[in-house]
């Protein structure tokens, strides 16, 4: 079993949701941008939400219900290929999307180091 993969960056994009395969699926496009290339160059990143068209399916659901445009996230992703006609498509598959635990909101700042008003006494 391979490493778990997973990348941290800002959401820059939340696509439409898509019905395909003659509406059995549903389809969220995401794309994070980070700065982490080479030389801290930015990059971007689209990642792809699958789930049947199931009222008990809540993943896409789930995923527009916490999270925005410019929330830094930490996104579990596999890296999927697939063969149709010819020709290869590569994707990557998100499958599960959590806030990163060092991001800071700026509306509810981190408490600052306690401040002592003496000496400590040592």
């Amino acid at each position: 079993m391979s490493e778990e993969q997973v990348i941290t960056g800002t959401i820059s994009a939340i696509l439409p949701v898509e019905e395909i395969s003659n509406g059995k699926y549903r389809k969220q496009v995401f794309a994070i941008t980070n700065y982490e290339g080479y030389n801290a160059k930015e990059q971007t990143f689209a990642f792809e939400i699958f789930e049947p068209v199931d009222p008990e399916k809540k993943k896409i659901d789930n995923f527009i219900k916490f999270n925005k445009v410019g929330q830094k996230v930490d996104v579990s992703y596999e890296i999927r290929c697939n063969e149709n006609g010819g020709k290869y498509y590569t994707s990557l598959s998100a499958w599960k999307v959590f806030a990163n635990k060092d991001a800071s909101d700026p509306a509810n700042p981190a408490p600052a180091d306690e401040v002592l008003d003496e000496e400590p006494p040592f």
